[in-house]
């Protein structure tokens, strides 16, 4: 099978692999889309993607969906032909959690995640023809929602996590600051579970544009002399950039809520957070999620549309085009897909 593999940086190659062979409890996908991440891009751009560094040549991509090709001894419940995606998260060990945690299986360490190279042997993502799965990561796909966009329930998952840390949102306003594909999908989330006014900002018209299609009933372009509103109940930072910290603690109302669901940098770094105090904002972090990728295919189900959020799409063999074009501000990108079978 092919598979777009990363064997360094600015070193990605188009490999002829073993087909794999489903074990016990297994499944096999035929891959027919997936979506490039940062976590890909980092990969590629630089041989790591946060602490993780590449070892050895790593297959990419943890947002896929397809077809089952064939199921391994003792899988019951599925069928060959049926269109999947796949949560992406296995736990390492025997997955127990101190009760503070229970349920909270996306803290759980160590795990292993599809395209990760945080262990080593590294983690082969689903950027391949094939690739075989647990059963229990299996998540079936009704007939409304297509290969390509339910290669979408991954990061759309990880934006219904980051709406489900604050509780209801029905009838409140809501700032998401930072319109690139998670923002944009959190958008999309907030819209979905019942938020009355959605803002969102960014330095981008082209991305704004794209959240507005996702749902943002007002936007803000940071850049242009855009000022952000004032205070805002529920605030998600979306961006990850530590300058903008400032201005969206700001923006939280007294009292309020802020949800860091942009991955900020593991090093030091300067932000302004004196308001963070002085307003009795709290907060909290929002990382991957549990099983919301079921609620993102359901939601999908229900009419929830990620098609504007798709603005290229590139084959398999065009994979390395594909990472730099999502690694370029200048080509208007938000979610690149690549066509794999």
């Amino acid at each position: 099978m092919k598979a777009a593999v990363v064997h360094g940086p600015e070193d990605l190659r188009i490999d002829e692999l073993p087909d794999p062979v489903p074990g016990e409890g297994e499944v096999l996908i035929a891959v027919e889309w997936g979506g490039i991440c940062g976590s890909d891009t980092s990969y590629f751009k630089n041989g790591a993607s946060g602490t993780a560094q590449l070892k050895h040549p790593l297959v990419l991509g943890h947002e896929i969906a397809g077809r089952i090709a064939r199921l391994g001894a003792g899988v019951s419940g599925l069928s060959e032909g049926q269109a999947v995606t796949v949560h992406p998260a296995t736990l390492v060990g025997d997955g127990e959690m101190p009760e503070r945690l229970k349920g909270r299986t996306n803290l759980y360490t160590p795990s292993r995640y599809f395209g990760s190279a945080a262990f080593d042997p590294h983690t082969d993502g689903g950027f391949s023809q094939y690739r075989s799965a647990r059963a229990d990561q299996i998540r079936v796909l009704p007939a409304e929602v297509t290969t390509e966009h339910g290669a979408l329930a991954e990061p759309l998952g990880v934006a219904f996590h980051a709406v489900g840390r604050v509780g209801s949102l029905h009838g409140k306003t809501v700032l998401v600051n930072g319109a690139g594909p998670i923002g944009s999908l959190v958008v999309a989330a907030a819209k979905y579970c019942g938020a009355d006014t959605i803002i969102a900002s960014d330095v981008s018209d082209s991305a704004l544009q794209i959240a507005k299609q996702m749902g943002a009933d007002a936007t803000v372009n940071v850049a242009t002399g855009g000022e952000l509103p004032q205070d805002v109940e529920i605030v998600f930072e979306a961006s990850g950039s530590p300058r903008a910290l400032g201005s969206v603690l700001r923006a939280t109302a007294r009292g309020g809520t802020l949800v860091q669901v942009g991955n900020l940098p593991g090093s030091e770094v300067q932000a302004a957070l004196g308001d963070l105090v002085t307003r009795e904002i709290t907060w909290i972090g929002s990382y991957r999620f549990v099983d919301e990728i079921t609620d993102a295919i359901e939601a999908m189900r229900d009419g929830l549309d990620v098609g504007p959020l798709i603005t290229h799409t590139f084959e398999l063999e065009q994979a390395g085009q594909a990472l730099r074009v999502a690694l370029d501000p200048a080509s208007g990108s938000s979610k690149v897909m690549l066509h794999i079978g």
